[in-house]
């Protein structure tokens, strides 16, 4: 696909080839080593996600947590894995359709590639009212942001974590105050 090109699913679903130079909806770190860093620094955090994620294994912590870490780690690897070799196997998008292994090399070095986005899901679109301060008259449109499986599983393990805070995070603290008292009344 052509960088922009679209393919309407439906009037609310849409496949849109997009190239993200950073994080989420599209910030980045300025310059070069501003994506060297990113690409770093997600690797040292994946690196420590799985660290935790095999000490709560360990310990049997609640099974739907975690596949809620699984479901970040998962995420944030297939990101990395885009930031690392996209550049590398690719030509450039801009202006065509990128070729795969180019004779010259990819468009960026390591850990310098683009992430790729390609869902976008405009559900809902209208104007906000003229009476309202500062938005009025404007367009509107939810869900704006073009986001691919990896940002999805990030979003969705991190949902499920605020969603199921107390049933993950009741027992610890429970056990923890159990701790303190089995302590005390030595």
């Amino acid at each position: 696909m052509y960088l922009g090109e679209e393919v309407r699913i439906t009037d609310w679903f849409i496949i849109h080839f997009t190239e993200n130079n950073g994080m989420a909806f599209g910030m980045e770190f300025g310059g070069m080593y501003g994506k060297l860093f990113l690409s770093v620094f997600r690797i040292l955090f994946v690196s420590g996600l799985f660290y935790y994620l095999y000490t709560q294994v360990k310990e049997g912590v609640d099974k739907l947590y975690i596949t809620c870490i699984a479901m970040v780690i998962a995420g944030a690897s297939g990101n990395i894995l885009d930031s690392i070799l996209y550049g590398k196997i690719f030509s450039s998008s801009m202006f065509q359709v990128a070729t795969f292994l180019p004779a010259d090399g990819g468009y960026a070095g390591w850990l310098h590639g683009k992430v790729v986005d390609m869902f976008y899901f405009p559900l809902v679109q209208g104007v906000f009212p003229s009476w309202l301060p500062i938005w009025g008259g404007q367009e509107f449109l939810f869900f704006r942001p073009v986001f691919n499986l990896a940002d999805a599983s990030i979003s969705v393990g991190i949902a499920m974590m605020l969603l199921f805070q107390k049933r993950f995070f009741a027992a610890t603290k429970a056990q923890e105050i159990a701790k303190e008292e089995g302590l005390t009344n030595s």
